[in-house]
């Protein structure tokens, strides 16, 4: 094993550990708390969860870009934070998950999503209502502000140099150029610059381009996705009853080696479930309060409202459709890499998806890199208000190119490390201001003044 080798290994081991007795348990605890103290109320309450998606979707001129009203609308809110969501993450990390931990994983998915969602309803929550109000008539939200009101201004400034780091989305950055240059046989380096190019573009127009590139991309996406899943297992109806039964039953019992796979145990399966339903969901990471936080909505809790049923979108609805994709074709026992499984299964069904699929891993990768990038040059301009952006603008353009020439999975290593830290900083700012998080989507809690907020360090 050369050094190399030897460094990602260590970065292996050191994600399961923080994973295993620091994220699960975080988790847990934190997501048992606010569910018992709301009476789960993400149960109780999902329809009306809907019924204020539908208002908000349905809403005469949701989708427009006006300028002269400050913020985005809250649906322009809620698909640019949809974008970073739904990404690879659902079809790559997922199926990665599945290999690994077994086809058990997908229920402590679930599990992370039905307790992680009121996590990430309390984050932005919090972002909306500690926000201030910014000279280019927007607003600026997120943890960087809750947690410099939790604890201190170091707080604050923690987070932003963690999400300038998980902002630069590498792996699935990674993953686009690889999918394009295999299956088209393009040069690497070609396809890196052009891409790079497309997310610089994206970015210049700030958050009303990239929420409307997300409008118009992730719906399209999610409507002929969930067909062409759904195609599948219809054709396969008789073998649903007995995918679920395993995957009830791999859930609590260990499972042998699958292909050339390390073989799986229950902490396994957890760990590989809960760290993958937290990245797929963004649950805990601070990212979501960010992009939300630049609604023009009023009522915080009714836009925390909305990721509640983006996590179930996310997790329970296209993160499970992968799954039972790559079960109903049993090509998650097969020795594919990760990237190629979901492709693999579909192909078995329609035709072309070697041009098909990198078409799709294209759309959710650019979408998640533009969008999360967002995030971090506005971490990088609360530390550096002058030259932030510019010096994350550069930032972003060298890693993103250089961990296009690194394995995937070794990019994955990296962003679950600190996706595990910030899960560990906000949970930490979030339970600190829990008295200030209200759970009632009717009433009206108004976002703090900019006097107010301005005050916050």
């Amino acid at each position: 094993m050369d050094m190399h080798e030897s460094f990602f290994d260590a970065l292996d081991h050191i994600d399961n550990f923080l994973w295993g007795y620091v994220g699960f348990p975080a988790i847990i605890l934190a997501g048992l708390y606010f569910s018992i103290r709301s009476r789960f109320v993400q149960v109780r309450h999902f329809p009306e969860v809907c019924k204020i998606f539908l208002q908000f979707f349905f809403r005469k001129n949701v989708h427009a870009a006006d300028p002269s009203s400050r913020g985005i609308s809250p649906m322009s809110a809620f698909f640019a934070g949809l974008g970073g969501c739904v990404g690879i993450g659902n079809v790559v990390a997922i199926a990665t998950a599945v290999q690994i931990g077994g086809p058990g994983a997908i229920f402590w998915m679930w599990i992370t999503a039905i307790i992680g969602s009121l996590l990430k309803y309390a984050e932005v929550f919090l972002g909306i209502r500690f926000r201030v109000h910014t000279k280019d008539n927007s607003f600026s939200g997120g943890p960087m502000y809750f947690l410099t009101r939790a604890f201190a201004p170091w707080a604050g400034s923690l987070f932003c140099v963690l999400m300038c780091i998980y902002g630069v989305e590498i792996f699935q950055f990674s993953v686009v150029t690889n999918s394009l240059s295999y299956n088209f046989d393009l040069d690497k380096t070609l396809v890196t610059a052009v891409l790079l190019v497309l997310v610089v573009l994206a970015e210049m127009g700030g958050m009303r381009r990239i929420a409307s590139i997300c409008t118009a991309v992730i719906p399209l996406f999610i409507v002929l996705y969930l067909a062409m899943g759904a195609y599948v297992l219809i054709s396969s109806a008789s073998l649903i009853p007995q995918m679920f039964s395993d995957i009830f039953h791999a859930a609590f019992s260990p499972m042998a080696a699958v292909g050339s796979f390390v073989g799986s145990t229950l902490l396994v399966a957890i760990s590989q479930g809960m760290r993958r339903g937290c990245y797929s969901s963004d649950i805990g990471v601070g990212y979501a309060s960010i992009i939300h936080s630049a609604s023009r909505v009023k009522n915080p809790a009714q836009q925390a409202a909305l990721v509640i049923f983006e996590v179930f979108l996310d997790t329970c609805v296209i993160s499970t459709m992968s799954v039972l994709l790559v079960m109903v074709t049993g090509t998650w026992k097969e020795d594919i890499l990760p990237i190629h499984l979901v492709q693999t299964s579909l192909s078995q069904f329609f035709p072309y998806m070697h041009y098909f699929m990198p078409f799709f891993l294209f759309l959710l990768g650019y979408t998640t890199v533009i969008t999360y990038f967002c995030a971090g040059a506005k971490t990088a301009e609360f530390v550096s208000p002058k030259y932030g952006r510019a010096a994350y603008y550069l930032y972003g353009v060298v890693s993103l190119f250089i961990f296009s020439f690194v394995e995937t999975t070794e990019a994955l290593i990296v962003m679950s490390i600190v996706q595990v830290t910030l899960l560990a900083l906000n949970l930490a700012g979030i339970l600190r201001l829990r008295k200030e998080i209200s759970f009632d989507f009717t009433q009206t809690a108004p976002a703090l003044t900019t006097t107010e907020a301005a005050g916050i360090g």
